[in-house]
């Protein structure tokens, strides 16, 4: 039960420093910056949105209202897939990729310095582990669309 306390205390006491350290630094949210990391990582800058939702871990209904403020701003743009009417793609927008570039140095110094530099290799390499092991495996979409 310790174990388990210490990760959801962690998490959330992460997650809140490193989102006010990102809205203070780059007006950003770390959620914001986690949709915009994820599209960034593929080829086309471009995902479905059923699987935008499940890598970021928000429900469809979640994942919509976040990304109404990064279409409002330019950052991401809603698709129809032209082959499946209830498809739908959030594509990184190039303003989108600029402005992932700028936060970017500013989030990875956070998640040093709140994260990385307070544990020693052998710990972040056996957390690693522990947390790939309890990590479940989920089978993403296919989709027809290209």
């Amino acid at each position: 039960m310790h174990a388990w306390r210490s990760l959801l205390r962690a998490h959330a006491r992460l997650l809140a420093r490193l989102d006010a350290e990102l809205q203070a630094s780059q007006g950003m949210s770390v959620t914001d910056y986690g949709v915009l990391v994820q599209l960034s990582e593929e080829e086309d800058g471009r995902m479905r949105m059923s699987e935008l939702a499940d890598r970021l871990l928000l429900s469809p209904s979640g994942l919509t209202r976040r990304l109404d403020g990064l279409v409002a701003t330019g950052l991401v743009e809603r698709h129809r897939c032209p082959t499946d009417r209830r498809g739908a793609f959030a594509v990184l927008t190039p303003a989108g990729h600029t402005r992932l570039q700028a936060a970017a140095p500013d989030h990875v110094e956070q998640v040093r310095r709140h994260f990385v530099d307070r544990l020693s290799r052998k710990q972040l390499e056996a957390l690693a582990d522990a947390l790939d092991k309890v990590t479940l495996d989920k089978v993403t979409t296919q989709s027809s669309c290209p």
